[in-house]
C-alpha cells in the first residue's frame, strides 16, 4: 500500500489499484503477446484465481510486480513479446504508458 501525507490529508493506494492499472496499460500497448508468472508462488495464485469457487475476480495480477520504498514505486513486469517485433521499441512504449498512467492518475 502506497500511503501519501500532504497539508489537505493522507492518500492510501491499495496494491490491487496499482496493478490493475498498469495491467490495463501494459496490455494495450503495441507488440504485447501477454504477461508471464513472475514465480512459482504467482504462478499457483493465479491458477486458484481461475478456478470458481477460490478466484478472487478482476485482479490481473500475472507478471506484475509492485514495490515502495521510501520515495519511489518500483514496477516488474514480465511481458511476453510479439515475434518479430522491436524489443526495446517495445519496453520504451510500456515505459512511456506505464509512467503516464500512474502519473494521471495518482499526482
Amino acid at each position: 500500500m502506497v500511503r501519501y501525507e500532504n497539508h489537505l490529508g493522507r492518500i492510501d493506494i491499495s496494491n490491487d489499484f496499482f496493478i490493475n492499472l498498469v495491467g490495463a496499460a501494459v496490455t494495450n500497448c503495441f507488440g504485447v503477446a501477454g504477461m508471464a508468472t513472475t514465480n512459482a508462488t504467482q504462478g499457483f495464485k493465479n491458477y486458484l484465481n481461475s478456478i470458481p469457487f477460490f478466484g478472487k475476480k478482476g485482479v490481473p495480477e500475472k507478471g506484475i510486480r509492485i514495490r515502495y520504498t521510501k520515495s519511489k514505486l518500483i514496477v516488474d513486469l514480465h511481458i511476453i513479446v510479439t515475434y518479430g517485433t522491436n524489443v526495446s521499441a517495445v519496453v520504451k512504449s510500456i515505459m512511456n504508458k506505464v509512467k503516464y498512467a500512474i502519473e494521471e492518475v495518482s499526482g
